[in-house]
């Protein structure tokens, strides 16, 4: 039953997600989400509303189509006994972007027990992880990398 409600969670926060409007302003479509949250696929257009002064994608918009997703996809993958918030984030600028451009988030299950084993303690964790994205060819756009900070919540410490 676990993985059918989670199932209708990822469909519904795909469909919340491509009605969020900075994302319809920016072009941005999430095109899946898996059940397990462990995987998410983004798409971004390119359009005069993101277009930048060359004719190119905006790197805020680059941005903004990777930034929420390491934190929904390990939060959800934790459960809510842990606090994730995003820490810190860096982009790197490889190639423009003339066209649809791509990124593919992926977790495991031992990203995950790093983190679930860092913070049985009750210490925060700063795990480091990176997306690509990549245009219709696969080149290289961008790569995003983000710092997440995990830590269980106050009542999960004092029961550890």
């Amino acid at each position: 039953m676990k993985v059918r409600t989670l199932a209708r969670k990822a469909r519904f926060l795909r469909w919340a997600l491509n009605f969020y409007p900075p994302y319809i302003g920016a072009g941005v479509r999430v095109r899946h989400i898996s059940a397990d949250f462990q995987q998410v696929q983004v798409k971004m257009g390119l359009g005069w509303y993101n277009r930048n002064y060359v004719g190119t994608q905006f790197g805020g918009s680059l941005y903004s189509m990777t930034d929420p997703f390491f934190m929904l996809m390990v939060m959800e993958c934790l459960g809510r006994q842990y606090i994730v918030w995003d820490k810190a984030a860096r982009i790197d600028f490889i190639a423009p972007g003339k066209g649809p451009v791509f990124a593919n988030f992926a977790i495991d299950e031992a990203l995950l027990t790093d983190i679930r084993t860092q913070t049985a303690a009750g210490d925060k964790y700063l795990p480091e992880l990176h997306v690509d994205v990549r245009d219709g060819d696969g080149t290289l756009v961008a790569r995003v990398h983000k710092t997440l900070y995990v830590r269980l919540k106050p009542r999960e410490r004092q029961a550890a």
